[in-house]
């Protein structure tokens, strides 16, 4: 048993306590990482605001880089020392949707109440999000990790476990955008402009990004968009028909939690168009929609979870995408916070005005 410092949530909606906690080692298929940087993603902030449920305490955090420090029995291909990403996908390999090339959705359990970490006197500690990432060091399945050049900044890494494959993802993999399209992307943070920079590499003809927010309208056109709409317009499909000759959008991300996004987007489809639901507003959470238009007009909604990643196969290309210079990694760090900081980096995300905040660690 190994005593780390993490950030831990003990009340939802309270600041978290950076602490001691227990972290015991790797089991069979397990790998230690010793982390080197992990980002707030606004996933974590739900949690934390107890969105959508758990136990207590916990540590969460889940878009996270570092280097293997220990392994347990039956890992292959990975040594100590090796860079590696970290991420909450965590796959069996063996149920139907991992054998359907769909990892995200793994059917198999994990108790996260019975994970690798514990508090000091030994008490439960849930291992938040399959990661507990807002810690120095982590112990996961050896599924959910993925190699990455030495020479990868690690803080621009780390964004690859998440946001960078839930934007880009969800506009290549889920919806397989093809040349010509036109695309709209509600939302223009983190995850909002990866789905822009997924659109720009998968050649979509005009890529519309939506914010409430002008700065960050400004941000979008630097990472692909090709026009831009502030939210609050209270009639957007004009401006959109008007953008699109009238054409309208083939394909529409919802990257933000806000329900009145979710409410709008179908309003901006072509007939069979399709609206894609990335962000993730709290449980319980309800939006309403016409159904006859829909049906009518051949139109669909579907979700994307992790933007139907596969991490042995997208990584990668994304990698080669980043290092050709064709995929912004380090555009997307907004500011670098020690573990000691990480509520001012929350607070900073909730204004919603960062890409990302990333957590920096030193030597442990």
């Amino acid at each position: 048993m190994t005593t780390i410092k993490a950030a831990v949530c003990h009340e939802f909606g309270a600041p978290l306590v950076v602490q001691d906690i227990n972290l015991r080692a790797p089991a069979r298929g397990e790998v230690e990482v010793t982390l080197a940087a992990v980002a707030v993603c606004h996933s974590d902030i739900s949690f934390i605001d107890g969105g959508w449920g758990g136990t207590l305490p916990a540590v969460y955090g889940h878009e996270a880089a570092g280097y293997v420090s220990a392994m347990g029995e039956g890992v292959d291909g990975y040594e100590q020392g090796d860079a590696v990403l970290v991420t909450l996908i965590r796959s069996c390999g063996a149920c139907s949707s991992c054998a359907g090339g769909i990892p995200t959705q793994c059917g198999a359990p994990y108790d996260r109440d019975k994970g690798p970490v514990s508090m000091p006197d030994g008490t439960t500690l849930q291992h938040g999000m399959a990661c507990g990432a807002f810690a120095q060091r982590v112990v996961v399945d050896q599924s959910q990790i993925a190699s990455i050049p030495p020479n990868l900044p690690m803080d621009a890494a780390s964004l690859l476990s998440c946001g960078v494959v839930t934007g880009v993802g969800a506009v290549v993999n889920t919806a397989q955008v093809r040349p010509g399209q036109n695309v709209v992307v509600i939302g223009a943070g983190g995850v909002g402009l990866n789905a822009i920079q997924g659109a720009a590499i998968a050649g979509a003809a005009r890529i519309i990004a939506i914010d409430l927010l002008p700065e960050k309208l400004d941000v979008a056109r630097e990472f692909g968009a090709t026009d831009v709409l502030l939210a609050g317009d209270p009639e957007p499909w004009n401006a959109l028909r008007e953008i699109t000759s009238g054409r309208m959008a083939d394909a529409v991300f919802v990257t933000v939690g806000a329900i009145p996004a979710f409410e709008s987007a179908p309003l901006l489809l072509a007939p069979s168009g399709n609206m894609y639901i990335v962000g993730l507003p709290h449980s319980g959470a309800m939006a309403s929609y016409e159904p006859v238009m829909l049906g009518a007009l051949g139109q669909g909604m579907k979700g994307s979870k992790m933007g139907d990643v596969v991490l042995a196969r997208d990584i990668p290309w994304m990698i080669d995408l980043y290092q050709q210079g064709r995929l912004k990694l380090d555009e997307l760090v907004s500011a670098r916070w020690p573990l000691e900081q990480i509520n001012e980096a929350i607070a900073s995300t909730r204004s919603g005005t960062a890409r990302r905040n990333v957590i920096v660690f030193g030597k442990t």
